[in-house]
């Protein structure tokens, strides 16, 4: 069990323990000597760090650099910057580790770091679990010889924009194509805007002026009322709107209709799938909507579901040598792409499939109509077994309110003290019922 990683790094309030100066010098420091014990011959290990736009990030920016330095590791700054554009960097710059400074979706107050190895994917469970055996050990530098160097990349921004580019045909052009960008005063504000400029995009831009006070304020993927009403107001073809470190993205349709990561995720699948390009199947999560697994049954299409966590649909991804999954919530991973989910990376194959269909996304989404589905998170006063006798009683009891035609996952979050339960299943009005009921349930005994 890990003390301090969770389903995608270290989350939480800044000022609180672990999320400190004092222990980021000594995270940088253990992840320093577990990178230093691998590297083989004379190569001096390196890391690319990245941060979103949160004030906070400047003090665990310099923190992380001191630890790392006085292991031996030469430190590559890029400033704010998207997640995806530091697992791409990483790669790129072959560095032998990847960070990145953000809390997501989570209000400025919060912060943490997410990790990628040297290959730009997620780190694996095996090294984490290195790096918190070694990070309460006494900080020890290296030889003053041999302390790692830091130094700025002032074209990091522009080496992402160039990547995310050659994920289209050289020929796309969006002139007159008008579309709104919701920047959440987060991690894309800078890069977002330029390649949709880039491609002839005719944008309006919308929360893209962060103070490191604002990001997510009522703004981006989980904040999308600002994202609708101005894409009616513009009358737009299009409205995207990503989170604070611009790993997912949701969307809007020129009704002002919300389209979430279950929908894009098909809008995706269906292109490829119509082109030849889509290799095997699909995995998504266990928080998929079940209308898109029957949707893949009826094309013929295998459909697998991962836990929940983008790291692990695209664990799955590789395990099945598949390319495309996701989750409802906007993370989509595109590996013939990149080797994370990437907002602007999916947000560009949306787009490119709907100029080739030359269809609105509107139409394209009536060939896929969602079940209803309930999601509520109680705060967890204390530890709730999911796997007891209780919680599963309860699901079956919830599942025949829904005349057995539903669909029940309760499961603990990853990064908070909450417990999210959905219902889904085709009545609206019995799946509410049933969230209901399992509310009170755990209520009952929290």
């Amino acid at each position: 069990m890990k003390k301090f990683f969770g389903t995608d790094g270290i989350r939480g309030k800044t000022g609180d323990y672990p999320v400190t100066p004092d222990f980021f010098v000594k995270l940088g420091y253990a992840a320093g000597l577990v990178l230093t014990k691998n590297i083989k011959g004379n190569k001096r290990p390196s890391v690319v760090i990245g941060k979103d736009t949160r004030i906070s990030g400047y003090m665990l920016e310099s923190s992380l650099e001191a630890g790392f330095s006085s292991a031996g590791v030469d430190v590559y700054l890029t400033g704010p910057i998207p997640t995806p554009a530091i697992a791409f960097l990483t790669q790129s710059l072959a560095a032998d580790i990847g960070i990145m400074i953000t809390a997501s979706h989570n209000p400025f107050e919060d912060n943490g770091i997410k990790l990628f190895s040297s290959c730009g994917t997620k780190l694996s469970d095996k090294v984490e679990n290195e790096i918190e055996e070694l990070i309460e050990s006494e900080i020890k530098c290296v030889q003053p010889s041999k302390l790692g160097k830091a130094r700025r990349l002032d074209n990091a921004r522009a080496q992402y924009i160039q990547f995310c580019l050659k994920t289209v045909p050289k020929e796309l052009s969006l002139k007159n194509y008008k579309i709104v960008l919701d920047c959440a005063n987060g991690a894309t504000y800078q890069v977002a805007p330029e390649i949709f400029r880039l491609l002839g995009a005719d944008i309006v831009l919308i929360n893209h002026e962060p103070d490191g006070l604002n990001i997510n304020l009522q703004a981006g993927s989980t904040h999308p009322e600002f994202l609708i009403d101005n894409v009616k107001n513009n009358k737009a073809d299009l409205g995207i709107a990503f989170d604070g470190d611009g790993d997912r993205l949701i969307m809007v349709s020129e009704r002002g209709d919300l389209v979430d990561g279950d929908q894009i995720l098909y809008l995706i699948m269906d292109y490829y799938n119509n082109q030849n390009k889509l290799k095997g199947g699909v995995v998504g999560t266990l928080m998929t909507n079940l209308a898109l697994q029957e949707k893949c049954k009826f094309l013929g299409i295998p459909f697998e579901r991962s836990n929940v966590g983008d790291r692990y649909v695209s664990e799955m991804l590789r395990r099945r040598s598949w390319q495309i999954g996701g989750e409802n919530s906007g993370h989509i991973v595109l590996l013939e792409h990149h080797t994370t989910g990437d907002g602007i990376i999916s947000s560009l194959q949306v787009i490119t499939a709907l100029l080739e269909k030359n269809k609105k996304i509107s139409e394209i989404l009536k060939e896929l109509p969602l079940y209803p589905q309930v999601l509520i998170n109680i705060p967890l006063a204390i530890k709730i077994d999911t796997n007891s006798i209780f919680i599963k009683e309860i699901i079956s009891r919830a599942e025949e309110i829904m005349d057995g035609l539903g669909r029940v996952l309760i499961r603990a979050s990853g990064t908070q003290p909450l417990l999210r339960i959905m219902t889904e299943g085709p009545s609206k009005e019995l799946t509410k019922k049933a969230a209901q009921f399992l509310v009170e349930k755990i209520k009952s005994i929290s």
